[in-house]
């Protein structure tokens, strides 16, 4: 998984996994706890996921545009500058039957009226 994601993230120039954000499909709570272990992220870097995990289960697919408007939601309630908690840049990952991991960098946008 390390690889796909730096694979992923090369050409953005990015080189801390923890000054990006991560928005992860959540299958379940241990795999966001190896994903966590492994990549060396930051505890906070899976909140917004954690949070529609708990609140609202494993939904497929969709859990990820539940979670990228929690962060959204939760950046401009935090005073953030941008959607993405602050940050410039993020990545998208998401796991799919028989260990299929796909992966989308994004950018996101300044948060006005601050």
């Amino acid at each position: 998984m390390q690889f796909l994601i730096q694979k992923s993230i090369v050409t953005s120039g990015i080189k801390d996994w923890n000054s990006i954000f991560w928005v992860a499909h959540p299958g379940g709570p241990a795999i966001l706890d190896q994903v966590v272990a492994k990549l060396e992220l930051q505890k906070e870097k899976m909140t917004a996921t954690r949070h529609i995990l708990s609140e609202c289960g494993n939904m497929s697919s969709t859990c990820v545009l539940f979670i990228l408007d929690e962060m959204r939601k939760r950046s401009a309630q935090e005073g953030k500058a941008t959607t993405g908690e602050g940050l410039d840049w993020g990545v998208l990952f998401g796991f799919d039957p028989g260990l299929t991991v796909e992966t989308v960098v994004l950018r996101s946008i300044p948060i006005t009226g601050q």
